[in-house]
């Protein structure tokens, strides 16, 4: 199998308690999410990575595949590498659960960036539209040099607008990672940048290792509160192509 992708879902969710079951016009998050990564051609398979048995249980209603993870799992990167340490593959997606909106034109380029085997993990980068996301600190910038190898990423507004208009860029969505480098990383302890920003991308590039920036013009909307979920229901009836 070359390509695995897992959906970390996590019930105790600190901003919005029980998130993967949230229902958008009737139908679970974690279900619209994978429902979204099934229409991916480059995925062979599919895995939810929960730490509750409703989110299975929802899963497997829906005719998904699911895996119990560890309860003292600290994130779901953690779920994505361990589900990962049971399933030989080339290439491991960690697809967010709150990402409904995730589909091919996002995760294809993703996992045609590893053709480079100098590739060991892959991003996307989305030019930042509207004003108030290069402030927030919920949105993740980044900057990367002319090859669209990462730099650096923060949660404060980079590069800083000394002088001139700078153009701003965002991680969105989900990471590709070579499986070999997961299950390295995981390994690893924090770093002092990542503790700092709260990051992970950051453990990658303080330990040395490049990450490859793959640029997409499609936004996303990332459901954190309840008025990310009614953005969505708006967005999906004006887009009734994205409802299952």
């Amino acid at each position: 199998m070359k390509t695995l992708a897992v959906i970390p879902a996590r019930f105790a969710s600190t901003r919005l308690p029980g998130k993967p079951l949230l229902p958008v016009k009737g139908v679970p998050l974690v279900v619209r999410v994978l429902r979204r990564v099934e229409t991916c051609s480059s995925v062979d398979r599919i895995i939810v990575a929960a730490d509750d048995n409703r989110i299975a249980e929802a899963v497997r209603h829906a005719g998904g595949e699911c895996m119990l993870t560890p309860p003292e799992l600290p994130s779901g990167g953690d779920r994505v590498a361990w589900v990962a340490g049971k399933i030989p593959s080339e290439l491991v997606l960690n697809v967010q659960v709150d990402d409904p909106l995730v589909g091919p034109d996002m995760i294809d380029p993703l996992t045609a960036a590893m053709d480079d085997p100098s590739v060991m993990l892959a991003l996307l980068s989305k030019r930042i539209e509207r004003d108030e996301e290069v402030s927030s600190p919920n949105i993740v910038k980044m900057v990367f040099d002319t090859a669209g190898r990462a730099l650096y990423f923060s949660r404060s507004p980079i590069p800083f607008p000394r002088s001139g208009d700078p153009v701003y860029y965002k991680h969105i969505g989900p990471y590709c990672w070579r499986r070999d480098f997961l299950l390295s990383f995981s390994s690893w302890e924090q770093t002092p940048l990542e503790k700092s920003e709260s990051l992970e991308m950051l453990r990658v590039l303080e330990g040395g290792h490049s990450i490859a920036c793959v640029p997409v013009e499609r936004d996303t909307i990332e459901i954190d509160t309840p008025e990310d979920a009614e953005a969505l229901e708006r967005y999906l009836e004006l887009h009734p192509d994205c409802v299952f």
